[in-house]
């Protein structure tokens, strides 16, 4: 086959006095989300065709990379149950399952229950996931919401578990969380509109019409999206409002969620607060003073008169408070590393909780109830498997409760991990995480998969992988790039990677890769880049800047169309999106920054390394369009004879197929594509 070529159909724009020419704009059907158009249909599927067939010589490599990695998951998993109140609580897949099967069974004894059966939920759908899961404080309720097309549009049921029966309540349109209220008559749940944001918070009351719902919260900022959560003392419902920089939090009794809203704090441009509580005293991680956030209490009666409990510290970013009845939680990050500190709300020095590697990913596993003496913790590293330990908050013991088994056979000392330092070309040192089998020789002959992602502050940690052994096992090395953007080392680390100077996570990534071809990990033409989403951005930036450094490229649905996607505040994530790139509609200096780095707009005539794009039909986070064009732009202009692969799920959304074993396909394609270009088997 020869690869798909889209017709140029030149429609031009003018902002800020540029006139912008886009050749690919009619890849957007004008119906979306319906994609109807059967002139882009066929395009996409011949696309999708293409695939297959360049892909047809390494379906035997797929196959048995998914047969590897599938042997490294046990089957019939199920988690530590967690007791709430009269009952213990757990998940469990059966062999061969796709999908869970949540149960109980009563603290007392009795029989275990089946309360959600997500097998029978998912049959007949190509795709299946639950968004919600949420049971009233008495347990005879179970709400939960499911997405059977991948579109993040979840539509609520209720369950009633004392009979079994599916209650007639169906709301559709819904995303987050469901929130029930205190005598489990009524829960909250956020509402999508028609541009997919979440602008109001509704009550719906069991067997009443949904057309009647009240409406509790409407935000009409077209920026900011709201939700709903319960503190862990379940007195509270939070209301919270915000976009990437800025939030506001309301209060409502959760015995009377009707009640006028406390709002604990107006909002203000760039502050960012979530509250806890703990008797009538408000716990409120904030960076109000400093970009390491600090943690500070108020009152139910002055809920905006914040007194600092834990000032902000140089060396420590803090992330995350929970409230139990006796102490509290502080989690955060020294050196990119979690930490974990526990608190006596009378006063004293923390105890912070020690871990015995030098790299790790340690946080707060499931801890339903708010009076327990001790906590449950998870921990892994990229050579651990991931542990659920219990920790005794008195004697400070802890005991394992479950361990990843791996049913194939895993030796960690095969393995060996490590962080360093690569220092950027404007002098910071950026970290990096590191695994590799200890025979992997450092002379610049083997191939190297780098990751990275580097956007809204999402801290990329450097944990465990059933997946990346099969490559680890064929001679790769695998390292995360920490690159500014994401908040691996606090928030300034976000701020010195988004909106003026978005530039840094670009070029961190590229002298990352570089850096490690100077250790020996690699070399020049051997680094197998890969990164979704705004992720997917960053490949689409560093190959069109420094093709020669990589091998191979995957982008899974990269977010690529940058200016035109920020130059529409119809689409539907776009406005809460500015505060992250800038706004290129009003702002002459974000227009052209923007303008300078977006992918799409910057393809030019040279060689491009071997690419693997994929794409998702109903993705309404980086709509199917935006990697369709820029493949289609990379076909025309492009020098060299490198393969270049679009895959578009036509099924599915952001987080392409759903299913435990269909995902991993998935995944063992990408290895297949690189494996290829790398001629390792």
């Amino acid at each position: 086959m020869t690869p798909p070529l889209a017709p140029r159909r030149p429609s031009t724009t003018t902002h800020h006095n540029v006139t912008l020419t886009d050749d690919y704009a009619w890849l957007r059907d004008p119906g979306y989300p319906e994609v109807t158009d059967t002139e882009i249909l066929d395009h996409l599927k011949a696309e999708n065709a293409y695939f297959e067939e360049q892909m047809e010589p390494q379906k035997p490599l797929i196959e048995t990379l998914f047969q590897e990695i599938k042997a490294r998951i046990k089957e019939d998993d199920a988690s530590v149950p967690a007791k709430d109140g009269a009952y213990l609580y757990w998940r469990a897949f059966e062999m061969g399952g796709q999908y869970r099967k949540w149960w109980r069974k009563p603290v007392a004894g009795g029989p275990d229950e089946l309360i959600l059966d997500e097998p029978a939920l998912a049959e007949g759908h190509e795709y299946f996931r639950v968004g919600a899961l949420s049971l009233t404080e008495d347990g005879r309720f179970l709400a939960y919401s499911i997405d059977d097309d991948g579109s993040e549009r979840f539509t609520a049921r209720i369950r009633d578990l004392r009979t079994g029966a599916l209650l007639d309540d169906t709301v559709p349109g819904t995303m987050g969380a469901l929130v029930w209220n205190a005598d489990g008559s009524a829960f909250l749940y956020g509402q999508v509109n028609d541009q997919w944001r979440i602008d109001t918070i509704k009550l719906h009351r069991i067997g009443t019409p949904v057309a009647d719902d009240v409406i509790i919260y409407h935000e009409d900022d077209i920026g900011f999206q709201c939700g709903a959560g319960m503190t862990h003392d379940r007195k509270w419902i939070a209301v919270a409002t915000g976009d990437n920089t800025t939030s506001e939090v309301r209060l409502l009794p959760a015995t009377d969620p009707l009640a006028e809203p406390i709002l604990v704090r107006a909002r203000k441009p760039g502050v960012e607060y979530d509250v806890e509580s703990h008797d009538d005293t408000l716990f409120i991680v904030t960076n109000d003073t400093n970009t390491n956030f600090r943690l500070a209490t108020a009152t139910i009666a002055a809920p905006g008169d914040w007194q600092e409990r834990i000032a902000p510290r140089r060396d420590f970013y803090l992330t995350d408070v929970s409230c139990f009845a006796d102490f509290f939680v502080v989690e955060g990050r020294e050196n990119g590393l979690d930490q974990i500190e526990i608190h006596n709300y009378a006063g004293g020095a923390p105890k912070r909780i020690a871990f015995p590697e030098a790299s790790y990913t340690a946080g707060l596993d499931e801890n339903p109830e708010y009076a327990i003496d001790t906590i449950r913790l998870s921990y892994d590293s990229m050579i651990t498997p991931d542990r659920v330990v219990a920790y005794d908050v008195a004697t400070a013991a802890m005991t394992t409760l479950k361990e990843q088994v791996i049913p194939s056979g895993y030796d960690a000392s095969k393995y060996t991990t490590e962080r360093v330092e690569i220092t950027a070309r404007d002098g910071t040192k950026v970290p990096v995480s590191i695994v590799y089998a200890k025979d992997f020789p450092k002379d610049g002959t083997r191939p190297l998969y780098l990751y990275g992602y580097g956007a809204y502050g999402i801290a990329i940690p450097p944990s465990f992988s059933v997946t990346r052994i099969s490559l680890l096992d064929r001679g790769f090395a695998f390292a995360i790039a920490h690159i500014r953007g994401g908040d691996d080392l606090g928030q300034q680390w976000q701020l010195d990677g988004k909106l003026e100077k978005r530039w840094n996570a670009f070029t961190d990534f590229v002298d990352v890769g570089r850096g490690l071809c100077d250790l020996g990990f690699s070399s020049p033409g051997k680094v197998c880049a890969a990164g979704g989403s705004a992720g997917g951005e960053l490949m689409g930036v560093v190959i069109n800047t420094d093709p020669d450094l990589f091998g191979a490229v995957a982008a899974h649905v990269p977010f690529v169309d940058v200016l035109n996607t920020m130059l529409d505040d119809t689409l539907p994530l776009t406005p809460g999106e500015w505060p992250e790139w800038g706004n290129p509609i009003i702002d002459n200096a974000a227009f052209d920054l923007i303008r300078d780095y977006s992918p799409y707009d910057n393809v030019k005539a040279q060689s491009y390394p071997p690419l693997l794009i994929t794409a998702g039909l109903t993705d309404p986070r980086v709509t199917y369009w935006e990697p369709a064009k820029w493949c289609a732009k990379l076909r025309e202009l492009k020098t060299n004879d490198n393969v270049l692969l679009l895959k578009t799920n036509m099924g599915a959304g952001h987080g392409g197929k759903s299913g435990r074993f269909e995902s991993l396909r998935e995944t063992a394609e990408e290895f297949a594509f690189f494996l290829w270009q790398m001629n390792r088997s």
